[in-house]
């Protein structure tokens, strides 16, 4: 029982994450084309952001779900109205 405690608190310490801040993403540049597909994508297949980012060569699900946050969020809409204001 003791070396199941010592695993346990082996793998306990491995699982401890970082959180991330949202605040401290850097905005995403999209050109006006792939802006576009992503909203049409979007309309099509709601939040598949793997999908979205299937059709759009060089953009990761990741960054995807990034832009469209940030774009829409509305804990992002001070930073997006002072930025391109």
């Amino acid at each position: 029982m003791d070396s199941r405690r010592k695993r346990q608190r082996r793998t306990s310490k491995r699982c401890v994450s970082e959180e991330v801040s949202s605040v401290a993403w850097e905005f995403i540049d999209m050109t006006e084309q792939e802006e576009d597909l992503i909203y049409r994508m979007y309309r099509l297949v709601g939040d598949r952001w793997d999908l979205i980012a299937g059709r759009i060569p060089g953009r990761k699900p990741e960054e995807i779900e990034r832009f469209w946050i940030m774009r829409h969020g509305e804990g992002f809409a001070a930073k997006r109205h002072g930025r391109y204001s």
